[in-house]
């Protein structure tokens, strides 16, 4: 019942949202195809900078209207629907000298069409609304088609990527026809519209076409992966840039396939992307990462970034049934916008920015939508409260939302793109309702990448197009269960609804948060009471107290309540928001206990001049050796590793055997590079951190976590430096030709010194065995003074700093031995 609630007050707060969206734009910028929300006023092609391809998506067709229509009818705006479509049939021109992208304009303003057209088709026949129209949007879809046909006359059936609306390609007015490149998903990306407008309209050259240009990828994947490439030749089909991903230049490719399907009930589309899914999962699917590989050599990565356009796949393998690798890329994705509050366009495997734009993409979203629907787990409702929060914390602006330029500095850009309005507010709404709160049932359409709604129905209305047949390998991908059949959530989570929790919760530190999620303080409980008593509003209102009491309660959290009364806009108490309706909101101060404590370790540094004054604070990793249950730690000389990375092969194998190898943070996961340096011979691994200035002092210390596979082969100690920490150990090794540093945690600091002296008689004999790498420990001596320790009451703390190498003795006689270790436990020779 609380779900309930808190659902109901998100879904207000989101169409809230969407008002004050498409309110700026028709107040701001219509006829406009864009709201330009920092100057409040419309982008108008031509009369503003050129921005390059982005502005291909602009045809002075009032782009932003035509592809909200359908949200309307979604958030159930009947009255503003009616009054767009009327708007749309009496000022929107198809016909205008202008060159735009065929793919742009297919999915926002072909399928905006055919989805209002579906919409007030259905408004029509309840006899509800809209008596009075005469298929007139499908008109407009149909002549759009048309001008937009134009663009597939070439040799190979691949479209040109932009078409004139007026002169189409070859016209010498047309200013294109040049272009002899496209990218995949442009080509792949026409056949859901293409085959609506043909159904509909009874015009079958639409989905000829579409399907004509699907038939030319597919012959020309590659045979040996069935993986296809990123931008390919129009006139020979020819791949012109050959890496192979899930993200931006092929994503929608994919999704078309799958939902072509669904929508059109022709077995081929389903059989290709069953091809094309098991490569994807063979080669680029490195849970929860997707990366970029080689068509050709698909076992070879071809950069080590994500781009944000591929957060859309967990949705789509939510489609297909296959959940687990689902929630894990969905949970990395989310981890990540946690770190950086948006996903930013690009972004590293180690999670960093590596372009900090985010136009306010729906794709993180969308995923979210289909992995509630799928589980039904309140978690995803979190995650979309978590969107909802950001957007209105860091875009919202005066006149909309505005992109952010920068995910690092939170700087906007004058810009809201017409997906913000057509897909945002669609899924987010969506998540927040159920079926029986929608003007219609949902589960009968299926959506564009535009997030456009197309009835299934389509696919009963004619058979497929003659000759669509798919060769079949030699050797079919291995089917599973939902290869031909939707997922079902019984088969999914059979009496197990912590299915999906045990699957995030190996990836909730993956971006280096090394504490538990802590969820927002305020708890909003919605109470709708219809023309009562003050009885009845007080019996309602201790009611939902007492439920967010159970609720807390039973997730273990120290609870207290107060009441507030505020705007409704923030969804606060007893807010009148019409009559007889009253809200109540509950702000829970609520701290949650962290699951595990991070146990920071020290890197000390012992051999001369350092003699143990130079303690590094590091953090831990929850895979490898456990440097806790170590008595003494792990001691040996360090070698910086070849390339410092470790992202590669070892260069410098030799070199490193027997010693403690030393790489930098970044380009791929932790539990890689750690192999690959156990395989060469590393007794240990101190790992630094790739963000500049980075330290222990200012951050948080986390635990370093692995791949989401097994890391058990994994058996030597790790610990993480911050940059600054890592920074002083990496200057000793360049000063110093030999540096040997002890690994243990913190709270085993080595306390007492020993003569230099003895400490090199005793050094070769006492080192760290190559077997379970157990510290050698040096005797103490009677004339063995002992050293400052931080936590001697004795010494001043504001004169040690245990992050700042101190100032060595002047004699370079001292150094620093383990206080409770009489003896050498174990000697090896051969290792300095």
């Amino acid at each position: 019942m609380l779900i309930l609630y808190i659902s109901f007050c998100y879904r207000d707060q989101i169409v809230e949202m969407f008002d004050h969206a498409y309110g700026s734009y028709m107040k701001y910028a219509y006829p406009a195809d864009e709201l330009m929300p920092l100057s409040c006023r419309g982008r108008v092609r031509g009369l503003e900078p050129n921005r390059g391809d982005i502005d291909d998506s602009l045809g002075k067709f009032s782009l932003t209207l035509v592809d909200t229509l359908d949200t309307l009818v979604v958030l159930n705006k009947l009255d503003e629907f009616e009054d767009a479509v009327r708007r749309t049939l009496r000022d929107v021109r198809l016909d205008n000298d202008v060159v735009v992208s065929v793919f742009e304009t297919n999915i926002r303003v072909l399928g905006g069409l055919l989805g209002a057209h579906v919409m007030a088709d259905m408004l029509r026949q309840r006899g509800e609304r809209m008596q009075w129209y005469r298929d007139e949007l499908l008109h407009m879809a149909k002549e759009l088609g048309h001008r937009l046909l134009p663009a597939f006359n070439t040799t190979s059936g691949l479209p040109y990527p932009r078409v004139n609306l007026r002169y189409g390609v070859l016209n010498p007015l047309s200013r294109t026809g040049t272009e002899s490149d496209t990218c995949t998903a442009c080509a792949g990306t026409m056949i859901l519209e293409f085959a609506a407008l043909s159904r509909l309209s009874g015009e079958a050259v639409f989905e000829v076409h579409a399907r004509k240009a699907l038939d030319v990828l597919w012959e020309k994947r590659q045979r040996g992966s069935d993986l296809v490439g990123t931008v390919i030749n129009i006139h020979n089909g020819d791949w012109v840039r050959r890496d192979s991903g899930v993200g931006a230049g092929i994503d929608s490719y994919y999704e078309y396939l799958m939902k072509a399907y669904i929508l059109l009930g022709d077995n081929v589309y389903l059989e290709r992307f069953n091809t094309h899914y098991s490569a994807i999962m063979k080669y680029i699917s490195q849970p929860p990462l997707l990366l970029n590989v080689h068509m050709h050599n698909p076992t070879v990565s071809v950069r080590s970034w994500m781009d944000s356009l591929l957060a859309f796949f967990p949705g789509l393998q939510v489609l297909r049934g296959d959940l687990k690798p689902a929630i894990e890329t969905h949970e990395m994705l989310y981890q990540v916008t946690k770190q950086h509050k948006f996903l930013p366009e690009a972004f590293t495997t180690e999670f960093r920015v590596h372009w900090g734009q985010h136009p306010l993409r729906p794709e993180f979203a969308e995923s979210t939508y289909y992995l509630y629907k799928a589980t039904g787990d309140p978690y995803y409702l979190r995650v979309g409260q978590s969107i909802v929060e950001k957007l209105n914390a860091h875009a919202r602006v005066p006149c909309g939302f505005a992109a952010v330029q920068d995910v690092r500095t939170g700087t906007h850009e004058d810009r809201m793109d017409s997906f913000f309005l057509a897909e945002m507010f669609k899924y987010l709404y969506l998540l927040f309702s159920e079926k029986n709160q929608l003007h219609f049932d949902i589960d009968e359409y299926i959506f564009t990448t535009e997030a456009h709604l197309l009835p299934v129905s389509l696919s009963t209305s004619q058979p497929p197009c003659r000759g669509n047949n798919t060769v079949r390998l030699s050797q079919l991908p291995t089917e599973d269960l939902f290869t031909y059949s939707c997922p079902s959530t019984q088969t999914l989570f059979p009496n197990n609804p912590s299915f999906a929790k045990t699957i995030r919760d190996s990836y909730k530190y993956l971006t280096g948060v090394g504490r538990a999620f802590h969820a927002s303080p305020d708890r909003c409980v919605c109470v709708v009471v219809v023309n009562s008593c003050t009885f009845t509003k007080i019996y309602f209102f201790l009611l939902s107290i007492f439920l967010l009491i159970l609720l807390l309660a039973g997730q273990h959290y120290p609870v207290s309540l107060m009441l507030l009364c505020n705007s409704f806009h923030q969804c606060l108490s007893f807010n009148e928001a019409h009559e007889g309706v009253y809200r109540v909101k509950l702000v829970a101060e609520v701290t949650q206990t962290p699951e595990e404590e991070v146990v920071p370790l020290i890197v000390q540094l012992i051999s001369p001049p350092y003699l143990g004054r130079m303690v590094l604070t590091a953090g831990p990793a929850k895979f490898g050796m456990d440097l806790i249950k170590q008595e003494h730690g792990v001691k040996g000389s360090i070698v910086k590793t070849s390339p410092y990375t470790a992202c590669g092969p070892i260069e410098n194998a030799q070199e490193l055997r027997g010693h403690i190898a030393l790489a930098l943070r970044g380009d791929c996961m932790f539990a890689a590079k750690a192999r690959r340096l156990q395989e060469a011979g590393a007794i240990g691994v101190i790992f630094i951190d790739h963000r500049e200035g980075s330290n222990s002092a200012e951050t948080p210390l986390f635990q370093m976590v692995g791949d989401g596979g097994s890391t058990a082969d994994i058996t030597i100690p790790l610990v993480f430096l911050f940059s600054q920490e890592g920074a002083l150990l990496t200057s000793a090794l360049e000063d110093h030709s030999n540096v040997d540093v002890l690994m243990l945690p913190k709270e085993r600091q080595l306390e007492v010194v020993l003569e230099e002296e003895e400490y090199r008689q005793q050094g070769d004999s006492c080192l760290t065995p190559g077997g379970d790498h157990v510290l050698c420990s040096y005797g103490q001596t009677a004339a063995s003074p002992p050293s400052h320790s931080p936590n001697d009451p004795n010494t001043d703390p504001g004169s040690q700093d245990s992050r700042v190498p101190q100032s060595p003795p002047t004699d370079h006689k001292h150094v620093a031995v383990p206080k409770e270790s009489p003896h050498c436990l174990e000697a090896r020779s051969g290792l300095d």
